[in-house]
């Protein structure tokens, strides 16, 4: 990745390219306006959609992602009186605007204000302006026993409490997640903290997956295909599970976790599919069984606010995912990595100085 020199009044950012590239590159350090706030950046996570983004190049040329951060307030708009300067503070990227019909419907993940990112420029930069609404509404202020590395799940573990919460999975219910990865395991960390009754299986091809899976919980692992199958029958006494979330993406995964529900089970995707993928399985699988197939996209201020509060309980800490910690001026390193499957999860801290003296 290349590197530019920044100037006093500058901060760095990682800059996309195109063609899976990045630039470590220097930006002016936004100004807040009224009812905004400037984070000085702890850590920022890189997220399952940063990955994908960059490798389907879908990320348009001057692009700065991510949006999973903690940071510490260094400044404050006018009319900002929750937070003080040098709080520690997470804070999701979106938020709906509460009044039209997807919002009034329960579906605020698709309401058009909520698809607009207040954070100024992104996450993966030194200095991150967060808008007024988003400072309002979906900032928390972190309490000091509460790790950077478990806060900054706040927003993913969100998206995963919303499609829990949608499969209508009880509280003593059998789940399956397809995928080991951070997502996959984030899903078996929140499904047993809201859930603590539940029985989860996690199908991954990887063993060493597999076995982190065991020690965080899991009732039972298999990789994917026969073995899978006999997991989850011999878990449920040959019923299937009440829910299956797919954390990879695909119509295999589908057709697969159709075999692995139970009649009147729920599938839940999670996660985005190969463009042009199509569904192709019986649909008197669905309709006969009375099987649901959901999608869950993202998560809202309920769901947000309900994550801390697990968090702050201590009944979720997913910390033991985090794998790597690097600074932004490592960013390719870690996207390597990440594409690659060598790192769960990966957090990025500020940059530092690459000057010679």
């Amino acid at each position: 990745m290349d590197h530019r020199l920044p100037s006093p009044d500058s901060d760095m950012v990682v800059s996309c390219l195109g063609n899976e590239k990045t630039v470590l590159e220097p930006r002016p350090r936004p100004m807040v306006d009224s009812g905004e706030m400037l984070l000085r950046l702890r850590v920022v996570g890189f997220c399952g959609t940063d990955l994908f983004k960059l490798t389907t190049d879908s990320a348009s040329p001057g692009t700065v992602l991510g949006h999973e951060i903690v940071g510490e307030v260094i400044d404050l708009g006018d009319g900002v009186d929750k937070f003080d300067l040098g709080d520690r503070v997470c804070v999701p990227h979106h938020v709906p605007c509460g009044e039209c019909l997807y919002c009034r419907r329960g579906n605020e993940t698709m309401c058009e204000t909520f698809r607009e990112n207040l954070m100024e420029p992104g996450g993966f930069a030194d200095s991150i302006l967060i808008k007024s609404r988003a400072t309002a509404l979906a900032a928390h202020r972190i309490p000091d026993d509460i790790s950077d590395a478990a806060a900054v799940f706040v927003e993913p573990a969100a998206c995963v409490l919303r499609g829990v919460e949608r499969s209508g999975i009880d509280r003593d219910g059998t789940a399956v997640i397809q995928g080991g990865g951070s997502m996959g395991l984030l899903h078996l960390l929140v499904l047993k903290a809201a859930l603590p009754g539940v029985s989860v299986a996690v199908i991954d091809p990887l063993e060493p997956r597999r076995a982190l899976a065991e020690s965080l919980g899991a009732s039972a692992t298999a990789a994917p295909g026969d073995a899978a199958l006999d997991a989850v029958q011999g878990l449920t006494a040959g019923a299937g599970a009440d829910a299956v979330f797919d954390t990879v993406g695909g119509s295999r995964l589908l057709e697969a976790g159709l075999q692995l529900s139970r009649q009147g089970g729920t599938i839940v995707l999670f996660a985005h599919a190969p463009d042009g993928d199509r569904a192709g399985f019986d649909l008197n699988d669905l309709f006969k069984f009375e099987r649901r197939v959901l999608g869950t996209y993202s998560g809202a201020l309920h769901e947000q606010a309900a994550v801390f509060e697990l968090i702050k309980s201590g009944a979720l800490d997913p910390s033991p995912l985090v794998t790597h910690t690097m600074p932004l001026n490592d960013f390719q390193r870690g996207y390597s990595l990440a594409k690659n499957q060598e790192a769960l999860k990966i957090l990025f801290t500020p940059t530092v100085s690459t000057e010679t003296t």
